[in-house]
């Protein structure tokens, strides 16, 4: 995959996401980080993960969908070929204006807070149903910032984040959804790899995405 890629224009919701037991109510967060578990990945890479640190998610993912917005699903290339990314994006830095929903500035102090970085942009990628997908890759903010920090909100229906090394060996996965929090820190960025692998079935789901430096993309 390259590049940030060029806009087919926005998509209409063509999903409804089952709503869950927790996820209604105004949208908030765990400010005090308290069931935050961090975990060491190798001698340089390392990941933080805390299940739930949002609650409200069905609410924020109905604003983010239904007008708080704007989604696009890009061409990017795949395999030598241009093809339709199979998810569909959207993006908003700090020369923007304000973030497109207040619960979104709050999360974005707190997390340049507590991982003393000035996170200045949030990509959104909405995984619509089991064949949207992301390939093995590494974030290109590498390219741009060393060591990176990535700090993902994943909201809607649970599905497998993976992360393995970039030189290969095993993988290690978490089923993010209904308002988990992972961030990826030291040098994942540079020897890990991520994907969302496709599903037989999934229900929708959008993670939210915190990086430093602004030049990335979503």
């Amino acid at each position: 995959m390259s590049g940030r890629g060029r806009a087919l224009g926005r998509q209409p919701g063509e999903v409804q996401l089952q709503g869950s037991l927790f996820g209604a109510g105004e949208p908030s967060v765990d400010e005090s980080f308290g069931r935050l578990s961090r975990i060491q990945l190798d001698a340089a890479a390392w990941v933080d993960h805390q299940a739930g640190w949002l609650s409200g998610d069905d609410v924020l993912f109905d604003r983010l969908v239904l007008g708080g917005l704007e989604w696009h699903q890009r061409i990017v290339e795949m395999w030598e070929r241009e093809l339709p990314e199979p998810r569909l994006t959207s993006w908003w830095s700090s020369g923007d204006g304000s973030e497109p929903l207040p619960i979104l500035a709050v999360i974005r102090g707190l997390l340049s807070h507590r991982y003393g970085k000035e996170f200045d942009s949030i990509g959104f990628n909405w995984y619509r149903r089991g064949e949207d997908s992301v390939a093995w890759h590494g974030d290109r903010h590498r390219e741009v910032v060393d060591n990176p920090v990535v700090a993902i909100v994943s909201i809607g229906a649970p599905r497998p984040f993976r992360l393995r090394p970039a030189e290969g060996g095993r993988s290690i996965s978490f089923n993010l959804g209904l308002g988990d929090l992972l961030v990826m820190g030291g040098a994942c960025q540079h020897t890990w790899q991520h994907s969302v692998p496709k599903m037989r079935h999934a229900q929708p789901r959008i993670s939210i995405t915190y990086r430093h430096g602004a030049c990335a993309d979503p």
